[in-house]
């Protein structure tokens, strides 16, 4: 299944994504195993460039013209892959302790530079059905893994990252904020 990114400036990345019902199609799962080989291959450099795609951690619905509540997430962080394939994610807790990415945040919906911090909640709990196990999940997220969840659940509520930057000051920083060195 090929992936088409869609940009910023198109009406997928700001609409509200509607749930699924589970038990998924195959054209949802299918869809969404795409996904997340999409964002393993992206991360692939001979591949990428190969392709001329980005390198991307995680990708949500609406960037692929879907506005529908699922999301894939895929990473290697301390020699372990972090791979979920979320369908109805709902964060039920976050912590009052804010981070940030020192060199802000990206997306492969956005192509113009946006400076500026993007604060998120440290640690976050969600609740998701995930294709990998295939089954329902509660999971706790912390640090740049809770930066990356949050960021692609902001796509399922039509949120780009840098709406969430400071229109004054996009480099004040929030008292007790930790810089999530990378």
């Amino acid at each position: 299944m090929k992936i088409k990114i869609y940009k910023d400036d198109t009406p997928y990345l700001r609409k509200r994504s509607v749930p699924l019902s589970l038990p998924l199609t195959d054209k949802y799962r299918k869809t969404l195993l795409a996904m997340i080989e999409y964002l393993k291959k992206s991360q692939d450099s001979e591949y990428a460039e190969k392709h001329q795609i980005r390198e991307g951690v995680g990708l949500a619905a609406p960037q692929i013209g879907l506005n529908v509540r699922m999301l894939a997430i895929y990473f290697e962080k301390e020699g372990q892959i972090i791979q979920h394939g979320f369908v109805n994610p709902v964060m039920v807790s976050s912590s009052v302790k804010m981070t940030y990415l020192p060199n802000g945040e990206g997306c492969l919906s956005v192509d113009d530079e946006h400076q500026g911090y993007v604060f998120r909640h440290q640690k976050v709990v969600v609740k998701a059905y995930d294709i990998i196990p295939d089954q329902h999940v509660e999971l706790t997220f912390r640090g740049f893994d809770a930066i990356v969840l949050q960021h692609e659940i902001d796509h399922l509520n039509g949120v780009l990252f840098y709406d969430r930057i400071d229109k004054i000051d996009p480099f004040k920083v929030i008292e007790n904020a930790e810089v999530l060195q990378s």
